[in-house]
């Protein structure tokens, strides 16, 4: 059986892209296109049909914000802010990626 390298790569790089976000908007507020070139910045290419979704997702449950301000160059762009509660899921997220960590270290070993 052959594994398909990229497409384990795809699918850890989903699991872990709430947390990418959460950790960008920790840092400062953001708008969609800037977050998607953190993201890429880091390495991790996402494309708008991705990080939407999740978007809403995170702003449904209650872990985002957003404002929309007016921009010079065509129409207001929506920017998103972290919670509270979003803090308080990304300190959750930080111990579990933590744990993880040590637990394939383990693993590994």
């Amino acid at each position: 059986m052959e594994v398909n390298v990229e497409n384990v790569r795809s699918q850890m790089r989903k699991g872990v892209l709430e947390y990418c976000i959460l950790s960008i908007l920790d840092k400062r507020e953001a708008y969609a296109s800037s977050i998607i070139d953190a993201l890429k910045g880091a390495g991790m290419i996402v494309v708008e049909g991705t990080l939407y979704p999740l978007l809403i997702r995170l702003k449904n449950q209650g872990s985002l914000t957003y404002r929309w301000e007016e921009s010079p160059q065509g129409p207001p762009r929506k920017y998103y802010c972290i919670s509270e509660d979003g803090r308080v899921l990304l300190h959750e997220m930080d111990a579990s990626w933590g744990d993880l960590v040590e637990t394939i270290k383990t693993l590994k070993q």
